[in-house]
């Protein structure tokens, strides 16, 4: 009989409490999964709210493996894989949540249709820092909201992970894209090609005044939640389509039925939790990474590297709100 083979993982044996380094048994793919040697693995404010048991929406039974997008190679393939080979670079959104094994791991077994190849242009970090975003970013304005060339598009939180990836999707697609952000914020929203709004500055009448003359966005996507929504509301223009990938709260949708405009929540996680639609989220990656190959696309990273043992550290960062970008665990040093 072949002994099991065996890897470390970072453990989570109770919310909040520090990660345990553990070994435990490697997973063998099945039909229709790909074996991935994880190289990368982001850090992503989901997976702190899902340590922290403050995610009802994307519970992981514990003791458990976190993270949910990671970037590796493909170690094995299962039964009927032809898409993937060995040693191929792919990356993807597919675990740390609702008792998937996460990316905190040396090897994950994964769906297949939840993969794509990362394209030269993008190194393991990057790759591991787009799933979540890009595929939020993707179902909102693609998905949901049909964005198209000669359109007005308003991102709330451009300089955010979801939002600057808005940015970088929406004027990819012919799109004139607005976005709001701080004052500090203003020169690297500019740097992706937006109209930087400072929202402190400026009320919701004086900047859709000032850059539709009154008209309105035609889509308007929220990346913020609470207010943020509402003003959302109050921006879109008749017609209009607002889209919110934090649709928290309670809020009065009159301003958004006096306009005809419509609204769609974003909700990313679904084909995990539920089995269906997963497919569509390895589609959406390969749109991702064509982006990349023609120069569409980059993902701000933070600067700081964190291994697996500094993995605690690296969600206290995030914690604090002094990510300078996307956070990263190099799973797999050279990586």
């Amino acid at each position: 009989m072949t002994p099991s083979l065996s890897m470390t993982a970072a453990m989570l044996d109770t919310h909040g409490s520090a990660f345990r380094m553990a070994s435990i048994a490697r997973p063998q793919p099945g039909a229709g999964q790909v074996l991935v040697r994880i190289h990368a693995s982001a850090v992503n404010p989901l997976d702190t709210k899902i340590h922290a048991g403050e995610a009802p929406h994307a519970r992981h039974p514990l003791p458990a493996v976190l993270g949910i997008d990671l970037a590796g190679t493909v170690a094995a393939v299962g039964a009927g894989v032809t898409d993937f080979a060995v040693g191929e670079r792919v990356f993807g959104m597919a675990g740390g949540v609702a008792g998937l094994q996460g990316s905190l791991a040396e090897y994950t077994a994964v769906d297949a249709a939840l993969l794509a190849p990362i394209p030269e242009q993008l190194s393991m970090r990057e790759a591991a820092a787009l799933p979540l975003i890009f595929i939020t970013a993707w179902e909102g304005l693609v998905d949901r909201a049909r964005v198209r060339a000669g359109q007005k598009v308003l991102v709330h939180g451009g300089a955010g992970g979801v939002g600057h990836i808005a940015i970088q999707i929406a004027r990819a697609r012919g799109a004139d894209v607005f976005a709001t952000g701080n004052a500090e914020q203003r020169a690297f929203i500019e740097s992706l090609g937006a109209t930087a709004i400072d929202y402190r500055a400026q009320t919701v009448d004086a900047y859709v005044a000032q850059h539709t003359a009154g008209r309105g966005f035609d889509i308007v996507y929220d990346t913020v939640g609470g207010a943020t929504l509402d003003a959302s509301f109050q921006a879109v223009c008749r017609f209009g389509h607002v889209v919110s990938c934090l649709g928290w709260g309670t809020h009065a949708l009159a301003p958004l039925s006096f306009r005809a405009a419509t609204y769609s929540g974003v909700f990313t996680l679904l084909p995990m939790l539920t089995g269906e639609g997963g497919e569509h989220h390895g589609e959406i990656l390969r749109e991702a990474a064509g982006m990349a190959r023609a120069g569409q696309l980059a993902v701000q990273l933070d600067p700081r590297h964190f291994v697996v043992d500094s993995v605690c550290e690296a969600y206290r960062v995030l914690k604090a709100g002094t990510a300078q970008g996307k956070l990263v665990v190099d799973m797999l040093r050279g990586a």
